[in-house]
């Protein structure tokens, strides 16, 4: 065996690491593992499931909580497949009628100043 870095075969056993065996280099103090195994990942069904959820509507925290993919995972898979989509076409004509869905607003001011519709009173006592 030798140092992936110094390339020394002068190495010693090193304690282990999440069960298997870590090694030192005792030339340049390296440590490395005898064998590196990456981890297997999620497979191709579960990602088409979680980005199927995802585009009918599913939140990424909600389909988490149901597939145990941490949600950044999920970002990043959906992003991947948005990098490899075509650009979208630029349209010869402009539309001149656009559609907008139900939209309100309401900006005015609260009718109580505190919770559950009572205002906040002070006692001389400190309660």
């Amino acid at each position: 065996m030798q140092c992936p870095e110094g390339h020394s075969t002068h190495i010693r056993k090193n304690g282990k690491r999440r069960g298997k065996q870590n090694h030192i280099c005792v030339d340049c103090c390296r440590q490395f593992l005898d064998r590196y195994d990456p981890s297997p990942g999620y497979s191709d069904e579960v990602k088409r499931e979680c980005l199927k959820m995802s585009v009918n509507g599913m939140g990424f925290r909600a389909i988490e909580r149901v597939k145990g993919v941490h949600h950044t995972t999920i970002l990043s898979w959906l992003k991947q497949v948005g990098e490899r989509l075509p650009d979208a076409y630029a349209p010869d004509t402009v539309p001149e009628v656009g559609e907008l869905d139900e939209l309100e607003t309401f900006v005015g001011s609260k009718k109580t100043k505190s919770g559950f519709g009572q205002r906040l009173t002070t006692s001389s006592k400190g309660f």
